[in-house]
Formats: C-alpha cells, sequence, structure tokens
C-alpha cells in the first residue's frame, strides 16, 4: 500500500536510482515476485480480519464473543487460522511496504526529488487511513502504517546491513517486552497465582473487571450495525473510539517499524528479485514456515487447553507469537520469492492483478463487508460463524481475481492507486491505457 503496491508500471517500477547499494535488478523480475506476494497477502488479510468484519470486534481473539455459536467443535478452526494466517499476511504486507517506501524513494532521487515527496505521500495515505476508521472500519492499519513511515523515511539513507541489524534487534527487543506485558496478565486471570494473594491477586480482579468492560465496550458498535444506525455508529467511532488510531500506533510500532526496515534491506539486497541463490531461499524458506508453524501450533494447543479463555488467547496472540511470526513470515517471503515466478498460469496471473491493486482491493474489501454485515443492508452481522465466514472471504476473493486483471488489462492503475497518485504529485495522470 505505497506506490509500489498502487501497481507502478514496469518502466517506473524498474528505476533503480542513484542511492548506495541500490539493487540493480529489472522491473519484470520485482513485479513478479512483490505483485504475486501483494495479492496473497491481501486476500490472507482477509481471511484474518473475516471474524472482526462479522462478528463482534473481540470474537477475533476470544472465540466465546460470537454471537451464534461459532461452529467450531474443539476449536480447530481458531487453530488454523493463529497458526497460519492470523499476523502472517499482515507481516508480509508490512515487510512489502517497507519495500516499497524505498522503491519509491530510488524513483525520486533519481528524477531530483527529495523525501518530503514521500512525507507528503504518506500523509495522503494517513488521512485515508482517518476516513477507513471512521467511515468504514475500525481495523484500519493504513493509519499506523503511515505514521510509522515518517519515522522510516530518515532510516533510508543508512546501509542495507544497518536497516537489517536495527529492524531485527527492534523487533527481538518489541517481542520480548510483549511477553512481558502480556503474560503476567495470563498468569493472574487464568492460573492459580491469582487467587493467593498478594499483587497477583489484586490484578485478577482488574482482569476481571477489565474484560467485562471491553466486552460491554464492544458491543456498543456491535448494537449499531446490527440496527443499521450507520450515522449513530460514525458518531460513536469519532467521538468515543477516536483514539484508537493514535493507540494503535503505540501498540503495533514495535512490530510494524523493524518489519519495514527488514522489507527495505530485504529488497536492496535483491531478496524479491534473484540476488540471493534459489536453493538458500527454498531451504530457509521452510524451515521459516515448518518451525514458525509449528512454536505456533504449541502455542495454540495450550491456548485450547486454557479452553480459549480471554487472557490466555490474548496472551497467545500478543505476547507468545511474535518471534515464531517473524520465523514463519519471512519462510513465507522466501517460499513465494522461490516458487511464484514460474506460475504462470491465469490463476497466478490473476493473483498478481490483485497485487496490483491492492490498495483498493484492501480498502474495497471493507466496503464489500459493510453491504454484507450492516443492518442498513443485508444484515448479516452476528448471524454467521466461522465456516460461514469463511464462506464470505472465499467470494470476496474471487471477486478480487475476477475483477482486478480485467481493470488493469485497460486502465494503468487500480481506481484509489490512481486517485493516491494524482494527490502525491498534485496533478492528474491518464488511467486509461
Amino acid at each position: 500500500m505505497n506506490e509500489s503496491i498502487a501497481g507502478d508500471t514496469p518502466e517506473e517500477f524498474g528505476v533503480t536510482g542513484d542511492t548506495p547499494e541500490a539493487a540493480p535488478v529489472s522491473g519484470s523480475d520485482r513485479i513478479s515476485s512483490l505483485d504475486f506476494i501483494r495479492g496473497i497477502a491481501v486476500m490472507g488479510i482477509l481471511a484474518a480480519n473475516i471474524v472482526a468484519f462479522g462478528q463482534p470486534f473481540d470474537a477475533y481473539m476470544y472465540p466465546t464473543a460470537f454471537m451464534v455459536d461459532a461452529g467450531d467443535p474443539g476449536g480447530w478452526q481458531w487453530i488454523t487460522q493463529f497458526v497460519m494466517i492470523d499476523g502472517k499476511m499482515r507481516g508480509l504486507f508490512t515487510l512489502l511496504f517497507g519495500a516499497g517506501v524505498y522503491l519509491f524513494m530510488e524513483r525520486t532521487w533519481a528524477r531530483g526529488g527529495t523525501r518530503w515527496r514521500q512525507m507528503w505521500r504518506l500523509f495522503i495515505l494517513m488521512l485515508f487511513g482517518v476516513v477507513h476508521f471512521h467511515l468504514i472500519w475500525p481495523g484500519d492499519i493504513l493509519f499506523y502504517y503511515a505514521v510509522v513511515g515518517f519515522v522510516v523515511v530518515p532510516c533510508l539513507r543508512w546501509t542495507a546491513k544497518t536497516q537489517m541489524a536495527v529492524g531485527i534487534t527492534v523487533y527481538i527487543s518489541g517481542a520480548l517486552l510483549y511477553a512481558l506485558m502480556m503474560t503476567p496478565l495470563y498468569l493472574a486471570a487464568d492460573t492459580a497465582l491469582g487467587e493467593e494473594g498478594g499483587a497477583l491477586a489484586e490484578m485478577s480482579e482488574s482482569l476481571a473487571q477489565g474484560k467485562a468492560e471491553a466486552l460491554a465496550a464492544s458491543a456498543i458498535p456491535s448494537g449499531l450495525i446490527v440496527s443499521g444506525d450507520y450515522a449513530g455508529l460514525v458518531e460513536h467511532r469519532v467521538t468515543e473510539q477516536w483514539w484508537e488510531p493514535i493507540s494503535n500506533v503505540f501498540f503495533f510500532a514495535l512490530e510494524t517499524f523493524p518489519l519495514m526496515l527488514i522489507g527495505i534491506a530485504l529488497y536492496r539486497t535483491g531478496f524479491f528479485s534473484g540476488g540471493i541463490e534459489r536453493a538458500v531461499l527454498k531451504r530457509w524458506g521452510w524451515i521459516g514456515l515448518v518451525g514458525g508453524a509449528l512454536a505456533h501450533l504449541l502455542i495454540a494447543l495450550f491456548v485450547r487447553a486454557e479452553g480459549f479463555s480471554y487472557y490466555s488467547t490474548l496472551a497467545g496472540f500478543v505476547g507468545w507469537s511474535p518471534l515464531p511470526r517473524l520465523v514463519m513470515v519471512l519462510g513465507i517471503a522466501a517460499l513465494l520469492v522461490t516458487y511464484s515466478p514460474s506460475w504462470t498460469g491465469w490463476f497466478a496471473e490473476r493473483v498478481r492483478a490483485a497485487g496490483r491493486a491492492a490498495f483498493t482491493n484492501y480498502l474495497g474489501t471493507s466496503i464489500v463487508m459493510m453491504f454484507v454485515f450492516h443492518g442498513w443492508a443485508l444484515g448479516l452481522f452476528g448471524e454467521l460463524n466461522r465456516p460461514q465466514l469463511y464462506g464470505v472471504t472465499a467470494l470476496t476473493c474471487v471477486l478480487m481475481l475476477v475483477w482486478s486483471k480485467p481493470w488493469l488489462d485497460h486502465f494503468r492503475y487500480g481506481p484509489l492507486e490512481w486517485i493516491w497518485r494524482c494527490l502525491t504529485y498534485r496533478q492528474m495522470f491518464p488511467l486509461k491505457r
């Protein structure tokens, strides 16, 4: 969801710029891997978010928050999503966002521009995020991507080695901090330690109250969605939830910032364009995928043993999974880079097209979900269980694949990509081919 995600033409995409260590690779190689990964990621993000679209937001982690029976005996669908989807697609998107920020600056530097063009572009993205959050869906990531991007831009002149080292260091530090924050909550709320007196016992009481308050707060927008009171829903977000985009910046910064730096470093070292030997990528890709998935599975089985309680699921998602998530995200990225160039059939081409229009597909999905779930439209919010929600995901992914390629066969950019581009350069660009 940057200009590279906005679907550049091959000629623009191939500009490498004149900065130190810029990777001299072809535009077609970049498009082959980056667009395919973007297509997979934008569809995967819908699969991750679908529960929060169609059920109360807390149900994303906490299955008891479903308004109907979740339709998931034993919690195995929850486990599968946790292991294979949750956080991984956002991680891929964040890597690509970082790569795209640098790629945009390559082209800007080559044309004699400065980083202020990038800052302006990120500011526009931030406004998109504000509109997305308040008018469409509160699970927006554009706002905090833009804000964190402001911090990333001054780091673009660092060497790729420094960017990678800082990225990994900050990510690991953040993962340890998340674990230190979340583990005591689980211990106090869900174990005997919370009943033995002392600080954890006091914390246990406040956590029970915090859980009740969080679920009650979530019920208000859920009721407005069910009733179809769109004006009341927007008013609630503006007056009662306005602080959430800001809090998300701080909550996700220790994941988002380092992943963007890692994405930049990977791009500059040729990770996405054949600069690393295929056998090496393949070997480490499978190690990362399998190793990370096994670690996630152990966490998920532990949470299942705890009965998918509120604070065990929170700890599993936020406190214990970031480190194996990084391993798995890098493994998935390596495998997609390794195998995607050989995938040239009609399905692969449509996935690439969905990736070229990823910004439109991301925001467009949120709009489609409004029509599916809000009470003023189809009114299915709170009515569908988990398997049925996955059916909505599959149909929406088909929609992405169906529209993206024919559109891009006739137009240079996706609709929102074109608007973003025009606003970035403050001029009208031709849309038709």
